[in-house]
C-alpha cells in the first residue's frame, strides 16, 4: 500500500467515524466507549412526571451512620432501593432499576467533591447506587464515577480506577471537547465523559448552600461538566446554571437524582462550615431536577429559620435559577404539582 492511498482510505475512514452517532470501541479495560451526537442511545430519559405530579422522596434513616460515622452500605441501599421503588412505582428493586436503565447503558454518576471530603458525596452512597444499577444488568466496566478533578475525587475518599476490571473513576482534569457547544448564555467546552463516553446519567449532589447561586444541588452540579465554569456566576448563576441544563448531553441523559442529604448545610458553602451542617441521615431521589432542587432549597430555607438566619432572598442569594430552569422546560418549581413524599 503506498502512502497516497493509504492517506485517502484513512480520511475516508475519519469521514465515516465522525458522521456516524456511535460506534463501540474498547478503553479502559472493557469500558465501552462511544460517539455520541449527544443523545442518549438508551431508553429514553423519564420525565419524571408521574400521575401529573413530579415525584420527590425523602429516605431517613439514623442508622444510615454506622458509630465511627463510616456509611453503614446496606442501610445505605435499603435507604436508595426505598426511595426508588416509591419514585417509580414499581414493586421490586429489580425492576425499579430495571426501568431506568438497561444492561447496555454507560453510566456516569456524577458527584460533587469541590467542597472537600467532610461535605463531598459520600463515596458509600454510590456504592449504593451502584450496587443498584449492577442489578440492572449494567456490567461494572461500564459505570462511571466522575467529576471536574481527579484529585479531588481521591482527596475525597474514591479510589481512581482509569483502567482494567471493576467500576472506573476519575475526573475530566484536562479532557474537555476541543470546540464549545452554545446552549442559551453558555459557551462551553463539555467533558469527555459526559459528551462522548455516558448514554446515562445519575446526577448525585449534596445538599448543600452555595454563597452565590443560593444552594448547590441537583442543577448547579453539572458546572462540574464544563471548562469555565468561573464565568457564570454572575446574577446568583442566572440563568446560566438553568441554560447549561438543558443542552443534550445533561437534558437527553439524565435518568436519575439521588441528593445526599447525610450532611445538610444551611450556610457558608460550597465550602464545608461545620458550625452550619447539620447530621441529617437522609437521601432525596427524583426524576426531575427541578422538583428536587426546589424541595431540597424549601429544607434549607427552614433550617436557616430553625437557626435564625434571615432567608437567601433577604441575603441577596436567592435561588432564582430554579424557576428559571422551570421556564426551560427542564421540571416544575411549583409546589402544588410536586407530590413530596417524606418516608
Amino acid at each position: 500500500m503506498n502512502r497516497r492511498f493509504f492517506l485517502k482510505c484513512l480520511t475516508i475512514l475519519i469521514t465515516y467515524l465522525v458522521g456516524v452517532i456511535s460506534f463501540p470501541l474498547k478503553l479502559w479495560g472493557g469500558l465501552t466507549y462511544k460517539l455520541s451526537d449527544g443523545k442518549s442511545s438508551g431508553k429514553n430519559p423519564p420525565s419524571g412526571i408521574i400521575g401529573g405530579k413530579s415525584k420527590v422522596v425523602l429516605v431517613r434513616n439514623r442508622a444510615v451512620l454506622a458509630s465511627n460515622k463510616d456509611i453503614n452500605l446496606s442501610v445505605a441501599s435499603e435507604m436508595v432501593n426505598s426511595g426508588l421503588l416509591h419514585l417509580t412505582g414499581e414493586s421490586l428493586p429489580d425492576r425499579a432499576w430495571r426501568s431506568l436503565f438497561n444492561p447496555g447503558d454507560i453510566v456516569g454518576i456524577k458527584v460533587n467533591c469541590l467542597g472537600g471530603k467532610q461535605i463531598a458525596t459520600n463515596p458509600g452512597i454510590v456504592k449504593a447506587v451502584i450496587s443498584g444499577l449492577k442489578n440492572a444488568g449494567v456490567k461494572e466496566e461500564n459505570i462511571i464515577v466522575w467529576d471536574r478533578l481527579t484529585r479531588e475525587l481521591k482527596s475525597s475518599g474514591y479510589t481512581i480506577n482509569k483502567s482494567g476490571r471493576g467500576v472506573k473513576c476519575f475526573g475530566t482534569d484536562t479532557s474537555y471537547d476541543l470546540y464549545p457547544e452554545i446552549v442559551g448564555s453558555i459557551g462551553s467546552c463539555f467533558s469527555t465523559i459526559i459528551s462522548s463516553f455516558c448514554t446515562a446519567l445519575i446526577n448525585i449532589p449534596v445538599l448543600k448552600d452555595h454563597d452565590l447561586a443560593g444552594v448547590s444541588l441537583s442543577l448547579k452540579n453539572f458546572y462540574g461538566a464544563i471548562h469555565n465554569p468561573n464565568k457564570y456566576h454572575d446574577n446568583n448563576c442566572d440563568p446560566y446554571i438553568a441554560d447549561l441544563n438543558t443542552h443534550p448531553y445533561i437534558e437527553d441523559k439524565l435518568r436519575l437524582i439521588v441528593c445526599d442529604a447525610i450532611t445538610l448545610q444551611y450556610q457558608g458553602g460550597p465550602a464545608y462550615k461545620p458550625q452550619w451542617a447539620l447530621d441529617y441521615r437522609s437521601l432525596l431521589l427524583s426524576q426531575d431536577p427541578v422538583a428536587i432542587d426546589r424541595i431540597g432549597a424549601r429544607l434549607i430555607e427552614e433550617k436557616r429559620r430553625e437557626k435564625g438566619f434571615p432567608s437567601l432572598k433577604q441575603v441577596g442569594r436567592e435561588p432564582i435559577h430554579i424557576a428559571t430552569a422551570a421556564k426551560r422546560g427542564l421540571g416544575t418549581d411549583n409546589l402544588d404539582k410536586i407530590e413530596f413524599l417524606n418516608l
